[in-house]
């Protein structure tokens, strides 16, 4: 449509079993304009760099024809998801822009659609066509006029031979003559009669012609051989005349050309049979960061001044871990290196660290700090591993809050994600994900608020709704439970207890709530 845009070319491949459920790519085919060595090269690098890390070797098995060897990382591989990383990594696809500036009308240069060219292409066909039927006719009516004078020559033949033998200027009394009236043959130079003054019946070219014509040609054989072909020219004429005339004559007429050059030249002759094949651009394969990333299991530890790590492995999160002096853990939890770990800050912001960069345990890891644009002055309020699609139920120590889903939160740069917009003086206060129909709150005055989890909107971010009212205090912790099995939390001893009866903590949202029932904890929370 715009004239612009380019040819994907791509390396020929397919897959090989090597049995028992092990494969390899075997490419066959390169690109044109691209070096076999230098493609090795940059396969081997991507190798040496793990820059694809599904891909584990590559091998150059060429001989007189082309055979690249890829081998992948495991059997589980997906082997369009490989050659899709390489065709973007390497030179195993390569671009061919198309830029169609063309002089259509022979002056100015104008970028054309195919469909414009296209046209132009039609156009110029028809244009041929004509200049060349019209060339045509102009050489039958020359060729018609010189054979009228040829036919005015065999019925007077003996005339022509007078004026050619015995007149000064043959030439000139060949077109003065009246060949219309009879002629006597003259015996002698002496009896020979010129022709009057005047203009004639031929014209230049025809005495032209006339005194040219060679004697052999002067037999009645040839004489009958001229009248066929002033036949055939006149229908031949005919039919150019009527080409000329008629604009659908004309079309018929070009396409049937296109026809003939299509049988002479297409995909099923000898010289027209493609050396590549065509195919139509699919949908780009969306590769994701799991896909890329050799899935391991991992441990992430988190110390309460932000110092992050992973260990190798699901560690028992009951193991004793080192920590810096006057630092403690804070966060610990079972993860893979796929994983995406969301950051949440007291500001209302969430970062994404990926598990495959966190640092490795042996030391004591690393702040979170120089991996994410979190301020000095703002604390981690929770870590959790991403879940695409869950849902998010967000609060502040202001009573405000809302359900965000997780894919909502996540963020693309270290600078995180502005989700929770907060007064002055409020902070992050819970980030928990939805698992029931209810809410649950608790204040710092101990009061609970149980409500329906349809109260709470969804939203991308912002403040929120008003969750519970507080005269003094703020919002303490916030949780989402089925009310049908009760809401649960642990005692001071570590015992989980669970309360069924909720009629007297019941009500709707930003409601004061009840006093916590007996045994809840001091702190204030459910876990």
């Amino acid at each position: 449509r715009t004239g612009r845009g380019s040819f994907r070319t791509r390396a020929r491949w397919q897959v090989e079993d090597l049995g028992r459920g092990m494969w390899q790519i075997v490419v066959t085919e390169i690109p044109y304009q691209v070096a076999k060595s230098k493609l090795i090269e940059r396969l081997a690098e991507l190798v040496n760099l793990k820059k694809v890390p599904l891909l584990a070797d590559v091998r150059d098995e060429s001989a007189d024809d082309i055979r690249i060897v890829l081998e992948p990382r495991s059997r589980t591989v997906d082997a369009d998801q490989l050659m899709a990383a390489l065709f973007r990594n390497s030179e195993l696809e390569s671009r061919f822009s198309l830029n169609m500036n063309v002089l259509i009308d022979g002056k100015v240069p104008k970028v054309c659609s195919l469909k414009e060219v296209l046209r132009a292409f039609l156009d110029h066909r028809r244009d041929v066509l004509k200049r060349r039927s019209q060339h045509r006719m102009d050489k039958i009516d020359a060729r018609l006029e010189i054979l009228e004078g040829f036919l005015i020559t065999f019925l007077n033949l003996d005339r022509v031979i007078d004026i050619i033998r015995y007149d000064d200027d043959p030439k000139r009394a060949l077109m003065a003559e009246n060949w219309g009236r009879k002629h006597k043959r003259a015996a002698s130079e002496a009896a020979y009669v010129p022709p009057g003054a005047g203009p004639g019946q031929l014209s230049d070219v025809q005495a032209e012609a006339i005194l040219n014509m060679r004697l052999r040609s002067l037999r009645r054989l040839e004489e009958m051989e001229l009248i066929a072909e002033k036949q055939a020219l006149e229908l031949e004429r005919s039919g150019l005349a009527t080409l000329l005339a008629s604009d659908a004559a004309q079309w018929q007429r070009i396409g049937a050309e296109l026809e003939d050059i299509r049988k002479a030249f297409g995909k099923d002759t000898r010289l027209g049979a493609r050396r590549t094949t065509f195919a139509v651009a699919g949908e780009t394969i969306e590769i994701t960061a799991e896909a890329m990333i050799e899935r391991e299991p991992i441990t992430v530890i988190c110390s309460q001044m932000g110092w992050i790590r992973s260990l190798k492995g699901h560690v028992d999160l009951t193991t004793e871990q080192k920590f810096k002096d006057g630092d403690g853990p804070r966060f610990a939890f079972h993860s893979e290196t796929t994983d995406k770990i969301l950051i949440i800050a007291a500001n209302g912001r969430f970062f994404t660290l990926m598990g495959v960069n966190l640092p490795g345990g042996r030391g004591m890891g690393e702040p979170v700090r120089l991996m994410v644009d979190l301020p000095n002055d703002t604390a981690i309020m929770d870590l959790m591993i991403f879940r695409p699609g869950e849902k998010l139920l967000l609060a502040s120590t202001a009573g405000d809050g809302f359900v965000v889903n997780s894919d909502e939160v996540l963020a693309q740069t270290r600078a995180g994600k502005q989700v929770l917009t907060m007064a002055e003086g409020a902070k992050t206060a819970v980030c928990r994900r939805v698992l029931g129909d209810h809410v649950a709150v608790v204040g710092e005055n101990r009061k609970v608020l149980i409500f329906p989890l349809t109260q709470v909107p969804e939203m991308t971010k912002g403040k929120g709704v008003r969750l519970q009212k507080y005269k003094d205090g703020g919002l303490s912790d916030a949780t989402t439970f089925t009310l049908a099995q009760g809401l649960s939390w642990k005692d001071p001893a570590g015992r989980t207890r669970t309360e069924t009866d909720l009629m007297m903590w019941q009500g709707n949202r930003a409601g004061t709530g009840a006093m916590a029932p007996r045994g809840f904890p001091r702190d204030n929370r459910f876990t």
